[in-house]
């Protein structure tokens, strides 16, 4: 602890162990003030300056250090000073006092509050960045809640000193005048409770709801400016239309449809978005016959002499194709028209914010409906590194456009994407060099965590080059080459393809968004609120044109709230929950992680500790030939309390669900122990991990006394 803070603990301290020591508070009485209000007017009418000025400095000091007794100083105020300057008065020393205390509160426990919850405390947080002083007017001005309480508990937030200060100088207002003129009055009180009675508690109370009544008024009347210009049709076809049939748009609808609301579903391209057609389902496809054929290499690994498997590349292809096609009904027009889901094939655009035009090969239609859900989902990005245009580039959208396999194939990007269709194509038999500009590939993860997949590329024949910056795309004499920056010099690096896998820009554009005003974010996302509200309350954005997350099961989870919000908003409104977002990359070995890793903690100074169980202790693992990988899980000091996971291992996508589900549920590594796992199978690492947790927080004070009678016992 630093010495200052110890300092004024120790002078606080001190001050309130007078208080009750010397039994000050017999002075904060109604009974002594009234025996003593003669020699006080007296004294008053001789010195008033002083009187005022001792009366300020006391009162500051008695709300600075929280002491009971500030209630009976204001009614005193009113019996000497008057309403008018006791009103004065005590207005300013209780804002003041008050804001003592919050700055106590912050320099002495807020840092360390903030590193030990702060996770916890995330949501919070960002609503008193953003509306704090309005949540603080609102506790001013109800009288329930106790002032220093509200002091001390606002010093551990973010709110700043100033607005803190102002907004109790005036919310306190409105208590400070009935207090201080009821003091007028001292002689008739024979209580302080007789002060507030029901009827006025009642009035305060109302009070205080008048800003949340008000704020619900500002927000109708910002809503009512957003609209002025554009005309409100008397009636809506629909309830609601959605733009884009990817998994937040297929979600969207799904719901309207299943409470009966009448629903429009518009997709210009594929139902099923990127995630059917160009990502999760045919990159899986692959994956799994690329692992076939890197198993079928293993053989000796198995006990089997040899085993081999004759393979054309475009069949390979036409399998991934024939995956799609399979799951393809589940995203059909057909399911969705059972379901009651109007689905219309063309090109949307936002017209006014209840009005929708639609571009169909059958003509031009304009849709009216109460509320607008934007799922225009996402796009690859493509660089614009010189020359990458005269070489050609395949992206994850493309790529499944090949019937060749490419004989030395460039993979730009390290992240889930690339990493994945890396190993791959490797594995298929691509020459594969993997650039990634940043120290190590899969960035988002531990170092230790990354390098393990790594290893295994290179392990499997992969060039991977971190570090390596793409400069400039060369064709010398029909071969086409990258140039790569590294460490100052120039590397060449011929090939015959090129995958782009640097990242997805949401599709912000071509359907009525800069006509409408409504803006993007840095990101180059659509900017909506915690509600997935954009700039028109009945216009809303969710999946990866909303972001922060990109992926299949993130846009569904936010489809939840944006179907429900534009259906049911005008009741209640639900702000999307990230508290628990899980992803995998399906590399092998597969990484799975929810939650806080290690280099995140420490970037955010969260206090954590780590467990880890290494994958090649688990039998399951060992008999599957597959023992490799680590449970990595960070918890609360001291704590059982998960706070994030990662998992690289065979199956790590799967075995993450337990962790997830103990998050979500708020169970900790006692109850995973405490649960019975099947043996021999791979999620008995969870319970190892957690049994490794609870082996090191044993209480070896208690076992020391546990030995010990046992070994009495013994004779």
């Amino acid at each position: 602890m630093k010495k200052s803070r110890l300092v004024l603990i120790i002078v606080i301290a001190a001050a309130i162990a007078a208080f009750f020591m010397f039994d000050l508070g017999r002075f904060f009485t109604l009974e002594f003030f009234k025996s003593q209000q003669a020699a006080i007017d007296s004294y008053f009418t001789a010195n008033p300056l002083q009187t005022a000025a001792v009366f300020f400095v006391i009162y500051v000091a008695v709300t600075g250090l929280s002491l009971p007794g500030a209630a009976l100083m204001t009614l005193v105020a009113g019996a000497i000073f008057g309403l008018l300057w006791g009103t004065v008065i005590v207005s300013f020393a209780s804002s003041l006092g008050a804001t003592l205390a919050f700055l106590a509160s912050r320099f002495l426990f807020r840092d360390a509050i903030q590193s030990r919850f702060g996770e916890s405390l995330k949501a919070i947080n960002a609503g008193v960045e953003k509306d704090g002083a309005f949540y603080l007017f609102t506790l001013r001005l109800v009288p329930a809640f106790p002032f220093f309480v509200i002091n001390l508990v606002m010093g551990l937030t973010p709110i700043r000193t100033w607005a803190f200060y102002w907004v109790s100088q005036i919310g306190m207002l409105a208590g400070t005048v009935v207090y201080v003129n009821a003091g007028t009055q001292i002689a008739r009180i024979e209580s302080l409770r007789g002060i507030l009675s029901p009827e006025l508690i009642i009035s305060f109370t109302l009070l205080g709801v008048f800003p949340l009544i008000a704020k619900w008024a500002v927000n109708a009347i910002k809503a009512r400016k957003v609209y002025a210009k554009w005309q409100r049709p008397p009636r809506f076809e629909r309830n609601l239309v959605v733009i884009g049939a990817g998994s937040a748009g297929l979600v969207s609808a799904y719901i309207a449809a299943a409470v009966k609301a009448k629903v429009t579903l518009i997709e210009k391209h594929k139902m099923g978005g990127d995630c059917l057609n160009t990502g999760c389902v045919p990159s899986k496809a692959l994956i799994k016959s690329a692992r076939l054929l890197s198993q079928i290499r293993r053989a000796p690994e198995y006990g089997l002499k040899a085993a081999s498997a004759e393979f054309d590349f475009a069949d390979v292809m036409e399998r991934v194709q024939r995956v799609v096609k399979t799951v393809e009904p589940h995203d059909s027009v057909e399911r969705y028209t059972s379901l009651g889901v109007e689905c219309i094939e063309g090109e949307a655009k936002i017209t006014s914010p209840w009005a929708v035009e639609v571009k169909t090969p059958a003509g031009v239609r304009t849709l009216t409906t109460r509320a607008i859900i934007i799922a225009a989902g996402a796009r690859p990005f493509v660089p614009p590194i010189p020359g990458i245009e005269d070489v050609g580039c395949l992206t994850s959208d493309t790529v499944w456009q090949l019937r060749q396999l490419p004989p030395r194939l460039v993979v730009l990007g390290g992240g889930p994407i690339g990493s994945e269709l890396t190993q791959a194509f490797a594995r298929l038999g691509s020459q594969v060099t993997q650039v990634e500009m940043l120290p190590r590939i899969m960035i988002r993860e531990d170092p230790e965590i990354s390098d393990l997949v790594m290893g295994q590329f290179r392990k499997e024949g992969i060039n991977v080059l971190v570090n390596h910056k793409a400069k400039q795309f060369k064709v010398e004499n029909g071969e086409k080459i990258l140039i790569a920056e590294h460490e100052g010099h120039d590397v060449r690096i011929p090939f015959d393809q090129l995958l782009c896998a640097v990242g997805r820009v949401a599709n912000t554009s071509g359907y009525g968004l800069e006509e409408l005003g409504i803006a993007t974010t840095r990101a180059r996302t659509v900017e909506t609120n915690e509600y997935l509200q954009t700039l028109y309350p009945n216009i809303y954005a969710c999946g990866d044109v909303a972001g922060p997350y990109q992926f299949t099961h993130t846009a569904a989870h936010q489809a939840w709230y944006a179907a429900v919000n534009a259906l049911f908003g005008r009741f209640r409104k639900f702000k999307a929950d990230y508290s628990v977002i899980p992803w995998a990359t399906f590399t092998e070995p597969e990484v799975a992680r929810v939650g806080l890793n290690e280099t995140e903690a420490k970037e955010k100074k969260i206090p954590y500790e780590v467990t880890t169980y290494g994958i090649d202790d688990l039998d399951r693992a060992i008999a599957d030939e597959e023992a490799h990988g680590v449970v990595k899980v960070l918890t609360v000091p001291g704590k059982d309390r998960i706070l994030g996971v990662t998992i690289a291992a065979e199956h790590a996508g799967d075995l993450i669900i337990e962790y997830i589900a103990a998050m979500r549920h708020g169970l900790g590594l006692n109850k995973i122990l405490g649960t019975i796992h099947i043996y021999p199978t791979l999620a008995e690492a969870n319970k190892y991990a957690a049994g490794m947790w609870k082996k090191a927080h044993a209480p070896q004070s208690v076992l020391n006394w546990v030995a010990r009678y046992h070994a009495w016992m013994r004779g």
